[in-house]
């Protein structure tokens, strides 16, 4: 913290001399203007790189390019005016994956003679998220040279779900499931008896943040400023009730069982140190303009 917070000063101090020139000797302008569009990153890893440096840090490691808040949002903004610009942060995320292993079959009774392979059935494993986020906004700015200013408001939500899936190539049976490579989906069903998870949902969170913002930035170099922000409002969080089917035994009949699980939800007006939906708004960060 000591060595970011020397760095900072080294940095400020270089520019010092110039703070009220906002043209750079090769006729650059230091401010936005205008046109121009902005994205901001997490200052801290290069603020550490420069800090080490100074220090005479050995095992120093070059600065990463990480993003702003913890939800992984890419933030940007847009100038409309010199001293007014849109601003917005976006998540659009889909993933999934799949697995897959051969295990014994169990219709097959008789062990195989060399040197013929055992017979195998298929167990698969899929998994998919879904990770969606979106902040919008407005930022007047105001300032003295280099340093400004700026305010203004924004809204945003989130939207997360997962789910996992299971087919088994060993159909359930009166003994229970005798083969299974995944485990750890191995349980039991709301009697006790043995079972296994066919499929499991999570309940789907929802995020919404209605915010006031208020920061600044210095300028300390040409289209690069570093900064930071304070937030505080209103935010909404809902998680749904999550699903998880199971097929079991209770040695004379086989069925399924769909056991549904808890919902949450959370209100609260506060600074937004930990906001889910915008993330963490007091940490330093650096903008390029261009």
């Amino acid at each position: 913290m000591k060595k970011s917070i020397l760095a900072v000063a080294v940095v400020l101090g270089a520019t010092a001399t110039f703070a009220q020139d906002l043209t750079s000797k090769k006729g650059e302008t230091y401010l936005p203007e205008a046109g121009d569009w902005a994205i901001g990153v997490d200052a801290t890893p290069f603020l550490n790189y420069f800090g080490n440096l100074i220090g005479g840090n050995d095992g120093n490691t070059a600065p990463t390019w990480n993003y702003l808040t913890n939800n992984q949002t890419i933030t940007g903004k847009y100038f409309v005016e010199d001293d007014m610009a849109y601003r917005a942060s976006l998540r659009i995320g889909f993933g999934s994956n799949k697995s897959a292993a051969m295990v014994g079959d169990d219709a097959v009774t008789v062990a195989p003679t060399y040197p013929a392979l055992p017979s195998m059935v298929e167990d698969s494993y899929k998994a998919g998220a879904t990770n969606i986020g979106l902040a919008v906004g407005l930022e007047k700015r105001r300032g003295f040279g280099r340093l400004q200013g700026f305010y203004g408001a924004e809204l945003g939500f989130n939207i997360m779900s997962t789910k996992d899936s299971y087919t088994y190539g060993n159909a359930m049976t009166i003994t229970g499931a005798t083969t299974n490579d995944f485990g750890s989906n191995l349980t039991t069903d709301t009697y006790g008896n043995a079972a296994r998870i066919t499929e499991s949902k999570s309940g789907t969170t929802f995020g919404l943040g209605l915010r006031g913002f208020i920061g600044a930035e210095y300028f300390v170099l040409p289209r690069l400023a570093i900064g930071g922000e304070f937030g505080w409002g209103l935010g909404f969080v809902s998680q749904g009730a999550g699903m998880t089917t199971l097929e079991s035994t209770d040695g004379v009949s086989v069925a399924t069982q769909e056991i549904e699980g808890s919902k949450s939800s959370s209100f609260g007006v506060d600074t937004d140190m930990n906001n889910s939906v915008f993330g963490p708004a007091g940490s330093l960060r650096m903008t390029f303009h261009f």
